[in-house]
């Protein structure tokens, strides 16, 4: 007697179980070979099918064929890579969608002309009769799957349909692994894609830019990598190359730099404003690939993605890959890595470009070189501290009077920029113009306020002048005056720092400065040491400033030394933790001996 309960445990074989069964294990394979195993399983179970094929196709080019027998497991074989099947029968149709199998039926005893390999394989396991059902993956992408039976199937219509609801698990299955694996792919991309813009970004200097680009791709995208930027006379020039193996790297430099073939391919990618992938028979006669000798034998496929940004073409951006071109990176990542890389390019050479304006136009707003004096002996330094490639407003000079005497000059207008640029070249050549004719210090501050005030100017100018002359006695008399400006110091010859106290107002804001001049004696061996607030205003991660070490740093730095105004700037600039204020320094060293 058979109970309810003996007849729950007993194993369900009926087709809609096995169906059934089928679609749940389709939701968790992580393979098609794993899928198909599945598959050939619930149709080796009909009584009539002594053996099944699988096989996957490229057009008329065989990708793998796997046979299973009901005494024999899967055996998986692998067309040689483009190697043509010689199909007489066609894939399905172009026209025909994704996934709508078409059943054929083949008498194997009558050759089955256009079922090849797939009924060779059949009748080698005995098969007479052949049932095979070709559906669609993708544009170019299609499978057949068929059974081999002894004979002509009793119940075709039965045997159609099901072998035709197997095909569509595999349909289904397939495009699940596809788009699970797509998902991942686009996950490892993008984390990619975030970690190689955080890298570019990271360096504001053209050639570090330019390696990180060649370097963040070798070996995470292919092999070997060649950065082709235009050049200044036009024309494509390498600019940065790596490769995974450091032998090759040479080798790929030289190609990059030398080589015809490689020079017309990143031609060619630039006019396309495409990306181009050639592979396989499209690299012959290239220094690539079977043919070639060397490091480049090895080489299946390479891509060259056209660099462009804001409008401009910059470059190319070239792969090398030795691991096969199936491996080669899809359009989607390598376009995406292009895009990036062309905007850090841009930024980076864009930056470069206006940083060296902004020296070249700074330089222009200081001397061109110090007058030699026979009573002292001047040196100054200069530091931008700014990252801001804006043109900072301090400034220093010196020039000889028609006296004879000397007259120094340091200032600072208040900002950035062009406005202050333009302020800061007026400012100087004035205080020169007049400084030249012998105008003492004060007036030549009070009609540089003058004329600040007539140009209706926004911004305010401190400066400092101070005029030596030779006292007869090895040593020098200065005139001092100042406007809002840090007064100096003054380093004896003993090691003795002394402030001179010089007042005033800053320079184009009131029509009175209320300038007070002051006047001291300079002997031989003492210097005048004279700054913008830069240095003063430098500060430590604790906060102190750096005016509290001064006087102590300039009896250590200004000594009867060369380069002893750079030696001071340095000192600050490794105290200074915070603060990004320009720096300039001049100091005037009395010769001569005491007499």
């Amino acid at each position: 007697m058979t109970t309810a309960n003996s007849r729950a445990d007993e194993i369900d074989t009926s087709w809609p179980a096995r169906l059934h069964s089928l679609w749940l294990s389709a939701q968790d394979v992580e393979n098609v070979e794993e899928m198909a195993r599945h598959v050939y399983a619930a149709m080796l179970a009909e009584d009539e099918v002594l053996a099944v094929t699988g096989s996957r196709w490229e057009g008329d080019r065989l990708r793998y064929l796997r046979v299973a027998t009901t005494t024999q497991s899967t055996t998986t074989t692998t067309a040689a890579a483009g190697t043509a099947a010689g199909r007489p029968v066609p894939p399905p149709e172009p026209g025909r969608a994704v996934g709508r199998p078409v059943v054929h039926h083949h008498d194997l005893e009558a050759g089955a002309e256009g079922f090849a390999p797939e009924g060779r394989a059949l009748a080698d396991a005995g098969a007479r009769y052949a049932l095979e059902s070709r559906f669609r993956l993708g544009e170019d992408d299609w499978a057949s799957f068929s059974v081999g039976l002894a004979e002509p199937p009793g119940d075709p219509a039965a045997l159609t349909s099901r072998l035709v609801q197997l095909s569509e698990v595999l349909v289904v299955s397939n495009r699940r692994i596809v788009e699970a694996r797509d998902h991942e792919r686009r996950l490892i991309e993008d984390a990619f894609l975030a970690e190689a813009s955080l890298q570019m970004d990271a360096s504001l200097d053209v050639q570090e830019t330019l390696a990180r680009v060649a370097r963040l791709a070798v070996p995470a995208v292919a092999e070997g990598c060649a950065v082709h930027l235009f050049a200044d006379l036009g024309g494509l020039a390498p600019v940065a190359s790596a490769h995974v193996a450091a032998d090759a790297q040479p080798w790929l430099a030289d190609l990059a730099r030398d080589d015809p073939w490689f020079a017309d391919l990143v031609d060619r990618a630039v006019r396309s404003g495409e990306c181009v992938v050639l592979s396989g028979e499209e690299l012959d006669g290239a220094p690539f690939g079977p043919h070639t000798d060397g490091p480049g034998q090895p080489v299946h496929a390479v891509s060259v993605s056209p660099l462009r940004a804001r409008g401009k073409a910059l470059g190319t951006l070239t792969f090398i890959y030795h691991r096969g071109e199936e491996a080669v990176a899809g359009t989607r990542l390598l376009d995406n890595l292009a895009r990036r890389a062309a905007l850090a390019i841009d930024t980076t050479t864009a930056y470069e470009q206006r940083r060296r304006h902004v020296e070249q136009l700074q330089r222009h707003l200081l001397p061109n070189a110090l007058p030699v004096w026979p009573a002292a002996d001047l040196d100054a330094a200069y530091e931008v501290a700014d990252d801001s490639l804006e043109v900072g407003g301090d400034f220093y000079d010196a020039v000889v009077d028609r006296e004879g005497r000397l007259a120094v000059v340091i200032g600072d207008v208040c900002g950035r920029g062009a406005e202050a640029a333009a302020l800061t070249g007026l400012a100087r050549h004035t205080l020169r113009t007049l400084l030249e004719d012998g105008v003492l210090p004060e007036l030549a501050l009070q009609r540089l306020n003058t004329m600040l005030l007539d140009q209706g100017t926004t911004r305010f100018v401190t400066a400092l002048v101070a005029v030596l002359a030779p006292d007869g006695g090895g040593g020098c008399q200065a005139r001092l005056a100042a406007a809002g400006h840090p007064s100096p110091l003054v380093r004896r010859r003993d090691g003795l720092v002394e402030e001179v106290r010089v007042a005033g107002l800053f320079l184009g804001v009131l029509p009175d400065t209320d300038l007070q001049p002051t006047s001291l004696r300079l002997g031989p061996g003492d210097s005048l040491v004279m700054f913008t607030d830069g240095l003063t205003e430098a500060r430590s991660a604790s906060g102190v400033f750096f005016e509290e070490h001064l006087p102590e740093v300039v009896r250590d730095c200004v000594v009867e030394e060369p380069e002893t105004a750079a030696g001071l700037v340095a000192r600050m600039s490794a105290f200074r933790a915070t603060g990004s204020d320009d720096t300039a320094v001049l100091i005037a060293h009395v010769k001569g001996a005491a007499g």
